[in-house]
């Protein structure tokens, strides 16, 4: 069994692909970053007039990834705790990295899933942290 799934309460994608894609009892989430659904605000990012990044704060936005990544794992069936891989990408490892490493530790104190951390340079909307996620149900 093969199923695309969107959540209702995640933010919209930013291209043409699903939240998620069920396969069997395996859950392939697309990458997730901390935009709020039906708008363009960005928990802990302020923009200049240029729409370039001003200042921001990786905590809150960690914190609204993780929130989104629960929103589309519950609505595909499957729950935080059923979490088998994470792929974070940053765009500031080391500053951000000890900050996310710490959240990281709060929000997985136990049995946490297996875990590949990468910088990149930038990511398609102006944040600092997204998460892929493979999960089961």
């Amino acid at each position: 069994m093969e199923e695309a799934i969107n959540s209702s309460k995640a933010p919209e994608p930013v291209g043409l692909y699903p939240h998620a894609r069920r396969v069997g009892n395996v859950l392939y989430l697309s990458g997730v970053g901390p935009r709020e659904r039906g708008t363009k605000k960005i928990p802990g990012v302020e923009l200049d007039d240029a729409g370039n990044i001003a200042s921001y704060d990786i905590e809150t936005q960690c914190r609204s990834v993780f929130q989104n990544v629960k929103y589309i794992l519950e609505d595909a069936g499957s729950s935080w705790d059923k979490i088998v891989d994470v792929t974070v990408f940053l765009t500031n490892m080391k500053d951000d990295f000890p900050t996310y490493n710490k959240l990281w530790a709060e929000y997985f104190a136990s049995n946490p899933p297996c875990r590949t951390t990468l910088e990149i340079n930038c990511l398609p909307t102006p944040i600092a942290i997204e998460l892929k996620v493979i999960a089961t149900i």
